[in-house]
């Protein structure tokens, strides 16, 4: 029997506010380590080399890469999962549902990525993180409405979840088309020949788990030789995994392994990736610093361009008549609600460690000064927002 979508969104809503409140520990514990004799141990924790290696074929990376290319694989494996759900039996296969979150990430990550683009287009390095401002960190923005209690409407915590989806699936093609380089035609062969094995065990009702991760495996290997991000390998499996299974009132493959990965991914992959990428010096902060096009460019687009963007394209989408307002939800809300989807933190970081990768650590650390300033002022904007939006509510009732 398939859960209500409220049902879902509220299990959804447990994990992830409380991976919220984990993730804004791991940042803090990053940035104490960066601000302290803890420095030197950080540093060289991360760079540690961890090689694996089967006769002349290895793979040799320092713990960072291990958890950007390898633990993020998972998560965006998770990802897929919940989008082939949410577009089979979900919120997403009532076309009329998806028209307003869909509209407003599309804003969300346009408006962000010109108002980046503006500061930085005189840089040719610095215009390749047009993108690090477009996304949206799910998992932070429920853990502040968490800090809100149960007032918070159902009707936000489903648009803000669509909406987030959407800004997920934006992500994913972004990754793919502009930041790959260096193709391996030998590997994509190879990973060519995985999602033809992974086509054909799901015609044929292959339901065993382990047999997919298996294949997957080999896939994420292939595609890390590929030039093609490794991430992507989890996006591509998610989609052959079974929905249903064949034996009538059986468990769905999908929804088990969605159900199993959900505390590893919450509790343990995204605060790591956090305390390994928030690592912030902030003894080189200063408004010389701040002015700078890339941490100026990141923090006015998540906190300025999140807010125009989402708000600015749903209203004009409500005006229009294409759409209309959630049940519950006000106009207030709506804003509100696009104030939080400025915390970019975890999918920002790591667009940013894409973007550069190959340009040494002092423009990672200007990423880290944006995102970390454009997402703390949108989320101490959201949360007084969204604190009135539910007050006058109470009021008015």
């Amino acid at each position: 029997m398939v859960k209500p979508i409220t049902d879902t969104v509220k299990d959804f809503f447990k994990t992830d506010a409380a991976s919220g409140m984990l993730l804004m520990a791991a940042t803090l514990l990053a940035i104490l380590f960066a601000n302290t004799p803890l420095v030197s141990l950080y540093d060289q924790l991360l760079s540690t080399h961890m090689e694996f290696s089967i006769g002349t074929f290895e793979i040799d990376k320092p713990l960072l890469l291990w958890i950007n290319d390898g633990l993020m694989a998972i998560f965006f494996f998770l990802v897929g999962l919940e989008l082939k759900r949410e577009m089979l039996e979900g919120e997403f296969k009532d076309k009329r549902k998806i028209i307003l979150p869909g509209i407003g990430a599309i804003g969300g990550m346009v408006v962000p990525a010109l108002i980046y683009v503006a500061f930085n287009y005189q840089d040719a390095v610095a215009i390749n993180g047009w993108a690090i401002p477009a996304a949206t960190d799910i998992a932070f923005a429920l853990g502040v409405l968490m800090l809100l209690g149960d007032k918070v409407p159902t009707a936000v915590k489903v648009f803000l979840t669509s909406l987030a989806v959407f800004d997920d699936i934006g992500a994913i093609v972004i990754i793919a088309v502009f930041y790959t380089d260096n193709i391996s035609m030998t590997a994509l062969v190879s990973v060519a020949i995985c999602l033809l094995g992974l086509i054909v065990m799901n015609r044929k009702g292959v339901e065993s788990k382990s047999s997919y991760i298996l294949v997957g495996i080999i896939m994420w290997v292939a595609t890390l030789k590929s030039g093609v991000h490794a991430t992507l390998a989890g996006v591509l499996l998610a989609m052959f995994i079974p929905m249903r299974a064949k034996e009538e009132g059986a468990p769905s493959p999908l929804r088990t392994l969605e159900h199993d990965l959900h505390p590893a991914v919450a509790y343990f992959i995204l605060p790591v990736f956090a305390f390994a990428n928030a690592g912030l010096d902030l003894a080189g902060i200063s408004m010389d610093k701040l002015a700078l096009g890339v941490p100026m460019g990141i923090a006015l687009g998540l906190f300025v361009g999140k807010q125009i963007g989402i708000f600015g394209f749903c209203w004009m989408a409500i005006k229009l008549g294409w759409t209309a307002l959630p049940k519950g939800m006000s106009l207030v809300g709506l804003y509100a609600t696009a104030a939080l989807c400025g915390i970019g933190f975890t999918m920002s970081l790591f667009i940013g460690s894409l973007a550069f990768e190959d340009n040494g650590d002092h423009l990672l650390l200007d990423v880290r000064l944006g995102i970390i300033l454009g997402s703390l002022l949108s989320g101490v904007l959201g949360f007084f927002l969204m604190r009135y939006h539910l007050n006058r509510k109470v009021l008015a009732e």
